[in-house]
């Protein structure tokens, strides 16, 4: 490492960091809520949950369900049909004016009496929802999105420019040493160095998950106009559906076609996640893994046949993939603990940072050349 190198990768660190380094403390400290997304909405009481019954409870036809929640609203169209797999006793609905309507009504309905639950409040309550908005695109749409992803992008370049600068400095040096006797900066240089590098794995995960999560609706588009045009290229020019068929039949020929599959989202014919002509039922398995990864079932809406079944390409199973894994919530409390900590650890690191670049001082223009790219590292 020669010291014109020193100083090009403290260069590259330097400034990927100071660029992202309010919108990554921003990401994480909404997303430290986000974790414990189930367990805030519970506690502020913004949580709905159906009455107890016997396990052996019969459900109620699903026909009968998605009747009861258009008939609270007449004159709305039906869009998502939903259930959670902790949440056998209700199907979430969801109804617009027009099948993509974005000031839609989100509803639940029992699955055993198809009667209808409290209205459960928009994206888990006000507080949730601007927390999760924060997070996710900045209440900006697909350019919020876009831009966090490259914020995300200037973070692993951070990163990876750290790791590279850490050990010519830290050569001399124990692991985890912060020298308590030297001036401020260097315990928080040193304290920097410690944090970064204990977060370095959790930080290149939830950054990558993180990117990737910002193009997921650009990786929509690209399934729509590929794989799903291809399946639907005999229906093109057809005009629109007019009567829908029945949702139990539906259901159940793709659950017949996915055996050993739960149904996890229906799609209605005209929404974003649909064709005009089709029903796209998102069926998923048991598994850690497999309740994922989604397979998405096509059934014409008129005969209530089965015209496909796909797995979902690679990018696609990438996304589904990364959304869990940003958030740790496939592993239970303790990885949402685990996920919480090294979340408070990486604000320390961002924050420690950023007062190194603050307190660098006129003086380090009189001090030698490598101890210039140290700090400037910082």
């Amino acid at each position: 490492m020669t010291p014109k190198n020193l100083r090009r990768w403290s260069w590259i660190h330097k400034w990927s960091s100071l660029v992202c380094t309010v919108f990554m403390l921003l990401l994480c400290i909404t997303g430290l809520p986000l974790i414990y997304h189930h367990e805030i909405v519970h506690a502020l009481g913004n949580e709905v949950e159906a009455p107890e019954m016997p396990v052996d409870t019969p459900r109620a036809d699903i026909d009968r369900v998605v009747a009861a929640g258009m008939a609270a609203y007449p004159g709305k169209v039906m869009m998502y049909l939903s259930q959670d797999r902790d949440e056998p006793g209700m199907w979430a609905m969801t109804l617009g004016d027009t099948p993509r309507d974005k000031n839609y009504k989100p509803l639940l309905v029992d699955s055993r009496t198809a009667q209808l639950l409290p209205e459960p409040p928009v994206e888990g309550g006000p507080f949730m929802s601007m927390m999760f908005h924060l997070h996710v695109d900045l209440y900006a749409g697909l350019w919020g999105k876009l831009f966090l992803g490259f914020m995300g992008l200037l973070l692993i370049v951070a990163v990876v420019s750290g790791v590279v600068l850490y050990a010519p400095f830290t050569r001399k040096l124990a692991f985890g040493t912060v020298r308590h006797e030297r001036s401020r900066r260097v315990r928080w240089l040193d304290l920097h160095n410690v944090l970064g590098i204990v977060t370095l794995v959790w930080l290149l995960v939830v950054g990558a998950t993180g990117v990737i999560n910002t193009w997921a609706d650009l990786l929509l588009k690209v399934f729509q106009k590929t794989e799903l045009a291809e399946m639907t290229k005999p229906y093109e020019g057809l005009p629109p559906v007019t009567k829908l068929g029945s949702m139990t039949a539906v259901i159940a020929a793709a659950e017949k076609t996915e055996p050993g599959m739960h149904v996890r989202l229906v799609a209605f014919p005209g929404t974003k996640f649909a064709t005009p002509h089709h029903y796209i039922v998102f069926m998923q398995g048991t598994s850690p893994l497999t309740s994922r990864l989604q397979k998405p079932v096509l059934v014409d809406a008129q005969t209530e046949q089965v015209i496909a079944s796909v797995d979902l390409p690679w990018y696609m199973v990438a996304l589904r993939v990364s959304q869990p894994l940003h958030f740790g919530d496939y592993g239970g409390q303790a990885l949402k603990l685990l996920w919480a900590l090294l979340d408070i650890a990486t604000i320390a690191v961002l924050i420690t940072g950023l007062y190194l670049w603050l307190k660098r001082g006129k003086a380090a223009a009189a001090k030698p050349a490598e101890v210039r790219a140290e700090e400037a590292a910082v």
